[in-house]
C-alpha cells in the first residue's frame, strides 16, 4: 500500500515548507523508493496563472500545461520527477468540482456541505499517483490558523484515521525564533502552533524547526515533553549555503530512518552518498565566480525568476563556477552602466508594457559589446524586436501587445489567441516540439536534432519578417511545425541565443539545461578573455 506523508506549517510562512518536504522525498528516492509530491494551495484562485508575481512569485508551468505554485519547481528539481495538473490543487478548483457537481444534479438534491463534501473532494486530490509511487509527500500550503487553509487539514485528519496511522505521517514545519536581546530562542511559538494543530485534531509525528542559531542541548527534549512528539523527531533545520545540502542535513539527523520505520517502508537500496558528495563539491568555497544579471522588471521580487535564478545555480555547480546573480530593473535603472562588469544578461519572461524598452536596451548593448545574452520567452521577442529597430529600421517594429494600433507587427498575438475572449489561463501552454537546424549553436548545445520543451505565451514571431531580419544575422534555428519560430541566435556573437519557450523550468542537479549550461560557459570565457587569465 502507497505510503503518505503531509506536510503543514506554523508560526509564520515561508518557512521552506516545500524545501523540507522535496528533501524527505529526495533522502527516500536515495534508498530506492519511488516518490511524488503534491501541492494543496488554500487560496481561492484557480491557478496563480492571473495572479500578479508580487502576489505569488513565478507561474511554472507543467509539462502538461498547468500554470502552478513555485513549490512545483523546487520538486521537479530535487525529485526529477515530472509535475502534472494532478501535483497542483487550490481551493478555487476544489470548489469549482463540487459545484459543477451540485449544478448537474449530482449529488441528489442533498445539502452541499464543507464536510463531507468539500473534505471528499480534496482527499479524492490526495491519492492521484498511489499506485505508481510508494509514498506520495503532501504540502499543504498557508499556516495552520489560517481560515482558509481549515478543510485541507480536516481532510488532511480524516484520511489519516481513514488510512491507518501506520500509512500515514504528519510532519509540521515551525519556527524557533531567536530574541538577540535575550541571546535565546524561543520554543513557546512552536509550542503554540502544535496546539493549534492539535485542535484540530492531527498529532504531529516530526517537527521540523526552522532556525538561525543551532538549537541548545536539552531543547530537543523539551520540544518533545511539550509537543508530545519523540526526542529523535523534532529535526533542527538551520539556513545552509545551498538548498541542496538540506537533505544531508536531515539525513544525518536520522530522519529517514526514522520515516521508514514509523510508514514500515522496504528501501530498495542503501543510500550510497554520491548525491551528498556532488552536492559538496559543487557548493564548495573557492569556486570560481562570474556574474550574470537578469534584466526584468520585477528585479526587487527575486522569486519571480525563482527557476531562471536556480538554473543558473545549477548550471554553475555543474561547471565548477559559482555564479553571482545581478538583478537589473529595467523599469528604472541606467542602462547600460546598470550592465557594465557583467559576464552575461538574461532577458526574461515576463508580460505588459512596463520595462520593455530597457529590455531592448539591454539587448542592444549585448549584441553590440559582444555579452554573452539569452533570451527567454518575452526575451526572445524583445531581441527580435531590438533587431528590426535597430538594424533594419522597420516601421512596424513593434509588439501589439504594447503598440496594439501597429499593422502587422513583427512580434503578433497568435491565431488561436485571437479566438479567445476570456485571456486568463488561455495561453500556450506546456511541453511543444520544436525541431533544430544541423549545425546550430542550439542543435550542438542540445545534442539532438528535435526537443520538447515548456510554453506559457500568447504572442508569436511574426513569419513575414523571418528572411529580412536572418539577413541580418538574427536567424531562426528552431521551429514547431514550421510554423511557429521556437529559437533566434547569431552566429557572428560569442553567445546570442533567444527562445520562446521557458528552459528554466527544466533545470536539474547535474543536468542543467543546455541554454544555461551554455550561457555559464560562455560567461566564464567572456570573464578569462577580458580579465587576461
Amino acid at each position: 500500500m502507497s505510503k503518505f506523508i503531509f506536510v503543514t506549517g506554523g508560526v509564520v510562512s515561508s518557512l521552506g515548507k516545500g524545501i523540507s518536504g522535496a528533501s524527505i522525498g529526495k533522502l527516500l528516492q536515495l534508498r530506492g523508493l519511488k516518490v511524488n509530491m503534491i501541492k494543496c494551495d488554500p487560496y481561492i484562485n484557480i491557478d496563480p496563472g492571473t495572479l500578479s508575481p508580487y502576489q505569488h512569485g513565478e507561474v511554472f508551468v507543467t509539462a502538461d500545461g498547468a500554470e502552478a505554485d513555485l513549490d512545483l519547481g523546487t520538486y521537479e528539481r530535487f525529485l526529477d520527477v515530472p509535475m502534472t495538473k494532478k501535483n497542483t490543487n487550490t481551493t478555487g478548483t476544489i470548489y469549482q468540482a463540487v459545484i459543477d457537481r451540485e449544478r448537474r444534479g449530482d449529488y441528489n438534491g442533498v445539502t452541499v456541505q464543507v464536510v463531507p463534501h468539500i473534505t471528499n473532494e480534496i482527499k479524492s486530490r490526495f491519492i492521484p499517483f498511489e499506485k505508481d509511487f510508494d509514498v506520495t509527500i503532501i504540502e499543504i500550503g498557508g499556516t495552520v490558523g489560517d481560515i482558509e487553509g481549515l478543510p485541507f487539514l480536516e481532510a488532511t485528519r480524516q484520511f489519516k484515521t481513514e488510512r491507518g496511522r501506520e500509512n500515514v505521517l504528519n510532519v509540521h514545519a515551525t519556527l524557533i525564533p531567536y530574541i538577540a536581546s535575550a541571546a535565546e530562542l524561543k520554543t513557546k511559538p512552536t509550542q503554540h502552533s502544535v496546539n493549534k494543530l492539535r485542535e484540530i485534531g492531527i498529532d504531529p509525528d516530526i517537527l521540523i524547526c526552522r532556525t538561525e542559531k543551532p538549537m541548545p542541548k536539552g531543547m530537543k527534549e523539551k520540544l518533545s515533553l511539550f509537543c508530545s512528539v519523540a526526542p529523535e523527531a523534532v529535526i533542527e533545520a538551520m539556513d545552509v549555503a545551498s538548498i541542496y545540502q538540506l537533505p544531508e542535513a536531515f539525513e544525518k539527523q536520522g530522519i529517514t530512518d526514522l520515516i521508514i520505520k514509523r510508514l514500515h517502508l522496504k528501501p530498495r537500496k542503501k543510500n550510497d552518498g554520491k548525491w551528498f558528495k556532488f552536492i559538496n563539491k559543487a557548493t564548495a568555497a573557492g569556486r570560481r565566480r562570474i556574474t550574470i544579471g537578469i534584466a526584468g522588471k520585477y528585479a526587487e521580487l527575486k522569486d519571480a525568476y525563482k527557476s531562471v535564478d536556480e538554473s543558473l545555480n545549477l548550471a554553475g555547480m555543474s561547471n565548477n563556477v559559482e555564479v553571482k546573480v545581478k538583478y537589473i530593473n529595467t523599469q528604472k535603472d541606467e542602462i547600460p552602466a546598470a550592465l557594465k562588469g557583467l559576464d552575461a544578461v538574461i532577458v526574461p519572461g515576463g508580460f505588459g508594457k512596463r520595462g520593455i524598452a530597457g529590455k531592448i536596451e539591454t539587448i542592444k548593448y549585448a549584441r553590440e559589446k559582444g555579452l554573452p545574452f539569452l533570451g527567454i520567452c518575452l526575451g526572445m521577442q524583445c531581441a527580435v524586436i531590438e533587431a528590426a529597430r535597430n538594424q533594419a529600421g522597420l516601421k512596424n517594429a513593434d509588439s501589439c501587445e504594447f503598440a496594439p494600433d501597429t499593422k502587422d507587427p513583427v512580434i503578433n498575438m497568435m491565431e488561436e489567441q485571437k479566438k479567445v475572449k476570456n485571456l486568463g489561463g488561455t495561453m500556450r501552454l506546456g511541453n511543444y516540439e520544436a525541431k533544430l537546424k544541423t549545425g546550430s549553436i542550439a542543435q550542438k548545445l542540445y545534442k539532438k536534432s528535435a526537443i520538447q520543451e515548456r510554453h506559457r505565451h500568447r504572442y508569436e514571431f511574426n513569419t513575414d519578417y523571418v528572411p529580412a531580419l536572418e539577413k541580418l544575422g538574427l536567424e531562426v534555428t528552431g521551429w514547431h511545425k514550421n510554423l511557429l519560430p521556437e529559437i533566434v541566435e547569431r552566429k557572428d556573437h560569442p553567445y546570442f541565443i533567444a527562445a520562446q519557450f521557458h528552459p528554466e523550468f527544466a533545470s536539474r542537479p547535474m543536468k542543467p539545461h543546455p541554454l544555461f549550461d551554455g550561457l555559464v560557459k560562455a560567461a566564464f570565457k567572456n570573464k578569462t578573455q577580458n580579465s587576461g587569465e
